[in-house]
């Protein structure tokens, strides 16, 4: 990864952890006319356009006062929505009795569930899986994605 992308990396960080979100993924796209840098952030609480605003402008900030970029960019500051897979232990508290689809090791073997996450303890998750519960450690899950239900 060349210097700026690296800086923005680190502001985007710097500054959502001050605001208390966390970044889940930075992408970078566009040419050389005009970049694209894409910023995913999540909380443990829920977010709204105006958290989505307050970490934009303190990004671009940022990236103007260091003159990071000199051609014309487009910074886009979102939640991963829930089509994307959890990646952080913290994400999930705030899912507690939705629906996820989950993959994960047990041992040698990878498997797969469909359940209500229960709780969140420590680094354990437990779901309802087919009238079972289902403990699983953090560590072992390969992906998580919420079920969206029209219920």
């Amino acid at each position: 990864m060349d210097i700026i992308k690296e800086n923005i990396v680190r502001i985007s960080n710097e500054i959502a952890e001050k605001l208390n979100f966390f970044v889940i993924d930075i992408n970078f796209r566009g040419d050389n006319r005009k970049k694209i840098i894409e910023v995913f952030v999540d909380a443990e609480k829920n977010i709204d356009a105006d958290n989505l605003a307050e970490i934009s402008r303190e990004i671009n900030s940022a990236i103007e006062d260091q003159e990071l970029i000199q051609q014309a960019y487009r910074l886009d500051i979102s939640t991963p929505g829930v089509d994307r897979p959890l990646k952080f232990l913290k994400q999930f508290p705030k899912h507690i009795n939705r629906n996820f689809e989950v993959t994960y090791k047990a041992g040698d073997e990878t498997r797969t569930i469909t359940g209500k996450l229960l709780s969140v303890e420590r680094e354990e998750l437990t779901f309802l899986s087919d009238k079972k519960e289902v403990l699983i450690e953090f560590k072992n899950i390969t992906t998580a994605k919420v079920i969206i239900s029209f219920s």
